[in-house]
């Protein structure tokens, strides 16, 4: 009986001793100091200055970073899926290859920021600011976008397939071969933007506005463009919403 009372007893110890250990590593997880790689999943780190640092690699899934700043970071391969991003400043970072999947950044700002081939798929940026942002092949699909600005924005090849970007401002955005399929763009604003080859098939475009844009072999299949306004716009061999082609010299109205 004492036998077994005292390997019950060691048993215990050895649990509770290990038990500590882990909660030790997790606590001092999020208070190792900034660096490539560094693990930060689940921490909250609520309004941290990280500007200009390299956090390439860095895990931060998960994590509290709203109100925080990491403008001129290098983020690249960055891991933020799941992660609380309000009003979080990115301005200037290098963010290609990042993943920002199902995150909640609500007003933040990537201004400037590099976001090639990142992933922002399901994810919540509503009136985000992505003014002049480069994210060539990245992936925005069923984000929630509604009144974000991508004005001056390099975009080719970026995905935006069924995202909700009601409201948006893509002014002079190059938006060449962008995949819009069955997106929300009711008053969305392309004025003056390169959507060349573009395909906007089963898009929601009422009201949107398309002044000046290159729509030059761009695909409208099915969509509903009523009250959309093509003043001055390029529309050479843009496939329209009856699956019409229109002519190469059609300007603002397809012929």
């Amino acid at each position: 009986m004492k036998k077994n009372t005292t390997g019950a007893l060691f048993k215990s110890l050895f649990l509770a001793f290990f038990s500590f250990l882990g909660l030790n590593t997790a606590f001092s997880a999020c208070q190792d100091e900034a660096g490539p790689a560094v693990n930060w999943a689940n921490c909250d780190l609520t309004g941290i200055d990280m500007k200009n640092k390299d956090l390439s690699n860095a895990v931060l899934s998960g994590a509290i970073l709203d109100d925080a700043d990491f403008s001129g970071s290098m983020l690249e391969n960055a891991d933020f899926n799941f992660a609380s991003m309000k009003n979080t400043r990115f301005d200037a970072a290098r963010m290609a290859n990042a993943r920002l999947v199902a995150v909640k950044a609500q007003g933040a700002s990537f201004t400037g920021a590099v976001l090639n081939n990142s992933r922002l798929s399901r994810s919540k940026l509503n009136n985000t600011d992505f003014t002049e942002v480069r994210a060539v092949k990245a992936n925005f699909y069923g984000a929630q976008l509604e009144a974000a600005n991508f004005s001056g924005a390099r975009l080719n090849n970026a995905n935006f397939e069924q995202a909700n970007l009601n409201g948006a401002k893509f002014d002079q955005a190059d938006l060449r071969q962008a995949v819009f399929s069955s997106s929300q763009l009711t008053g969305t604003r392309f004025n003056q933007a390169d959507l060349s080859k573009a395909v906007l098939d089963t898009t929601d475009c009422r009201d949107a506005d398309f002044t000046g844009a290159d729509l030059t072999k761009a695909s409208f299949r099915e969509a509903d463009i009523e009250e959309a306004v093509f003043t001055e716009a390029i529309l050479s061999d843009t496939t329209w919403s009856d699956y019409k082609r229109c002519r190469a010299r059609s300007i603002g109205v397809c012929e």
